[in-house]
């Protein structure tokens, strides 16, 4: 973890030395503008680490300082990607010479133009990004399994996952999901990890229990956990879902209405806590395997597991879509299914990206999803 933790601040640190120089440079002739901005820079740019650290020791002014530098990460990834952009176009410039006359002889008033619509821009993506994290979109998806249902010729499953209750993300964006979720009309819903984050209020957590309580499934409500519920506190995080009225599978599969089996998996961070989770066969091993097996894992990493074991459909989150740009892209190097439906042979898989944010309450480049699966049975 303290390897972990200084290649992170160093990464951190890197962009923004790099961010600064680049302004820095750019801004030269702005007077007291250019004190101003560079105030600002290095209290946003601590603010998130700071507020980390207060809140350890409980001082309430730490989570102005979370919820600000947690905007700044976002608007941190629109700086790096535009400054990186114009730095590009000064290296393929030198080589090519396609800059015009006015920004040849006037370098430093082009930079300060360009600085100026980095800025003007990178806000716009911020705000942009914004508005689109507050707004839930509903995906509908069809899957087909081709075993008996037992009594059930066809479900109706909602997905939510890493909806990330916290600081930033309160009771009033969990009153949204859950009117959402009981307008749907769901036989059964599922809850794939990431669902509580970091520690709140206790009236705040008095509300978010009550809300939970409030989701109606005539099969139930079902979760596992996802990593952040390991950095709330594992027991915590389980214990408010439970009061909720949340059923928590850890590494164990349940028969529903002696129709389908629903497994759920512990995180894969249980391994990082001295512990170790189960293997997906150790977790089927005597199960029915003429009967459908439905799989939640919070990460969806290595789908081969699931497609090897005979899992019917395994739902996953974590991964956001990457939430923010560039992390749209760089998210689809590390994850065979990032976002979405996939089929291996006769295993299916759905990766949702997820319905609220983590840190930044910004998305760019994917959007926050609740999913309707709408799953058929093939005949005895």
């Amino acid at each position: 973890m303290i390897i972990f933790a200084a290649i992170v601040l160093s990464l951190y640190g890197g962009i923004n030395f790099y961010i600064f120089r680049r302004g820095w440079q750019a801004t030269r002739g702005w007077g007291w503008v250019r004190v101003v901005l560079l105030a600002v820079f290095i209290l946003l740019a601590f603010s998130f680490i700071l507020g980390r650290f207060l809140a350890g020791r409980g001082v309430w002014e730490s989570k102005v300082l979370v919820a600000a530098g947690s905007s700044y990460l976002a608007l941190m990834a629109f700086l790096l990607v535009l400054v990186a952009f114009i730095d590009l176009l000064r290296l393929a410039n030198a080589f090519l010479g396609f800059f015009p006359r006015a920004v040849r002889e006037s370098p430093q008033r082009a930079a300060s133009f360009a600085f100026a619509a980095v800025l003007v821009l990178a806000v716009g993506l911020f705000v942009g990004g914004w508005v689109n994290a507050r707004h839930i979109r509903l995906r509908a998806f069809d899957i087909g399994i081709d075993k008996p249902g037992g009594q059930f010729k066809s479900l109706s499953v909602i997905l939510a996952s890493d909806i990330h209750l916290g600081t930033t993300v309160g009771p009033r964006r969990l009153e949204t999901i859950v009117a959402k979720i009981n307008g749907l009309g769901p036989d059964l819903v599922l809850l794939a990890g990431d669902i509580v984050d970091e520690g709140v209020s206790e009236e705040a957590e008095e509300k978010m229990t009550a809300l939970l309580r409030t989701i109606r499934a005539p099969l139930g409500a079902y979760a596992v956990t996802g990593n952040h519920e390991y950095y709330a506190g594992l027991e915590e995080s389980l214990s408010y879902l439970r009061r909720g009225g949340v059923v928590v599978l850890e590494d164990e599969a349940v028969l529903v209405e002696e129709s389908f089996f629903l497994v759920g998996r512990k995180d894969r961070t249980e391994n990082r806590f001295g512990r170790r989770r189960k293997s997906l066969e150790e977790l089927l091993t005597g199960l029915d395997r003429g009967r459908p097996v439905i799989l939640m894992d919070h990460q969806p990493v290595n789908l081969a597991e699931a497609e090897l074991q005979g899992v019917d459909l395994q739902v996953s989150g974590h991964t956001h879509n990457g939430q923010i740009i560039p992390m749209t892209w760089i998210n689809k190097l590390f994850y065979e299914l990032n976002w979405g439906y996939k089929r291996k042979g006769r295993s299916q898989f759905y990766v949702s990206s997820g319905a609220g944010t983590w840190g930044p309450a910004v998305r760019v480049g994917s959007v926050p999803e609740i999913v309707l699966l709408r799953l058929t049975f093939g005949e005895p």
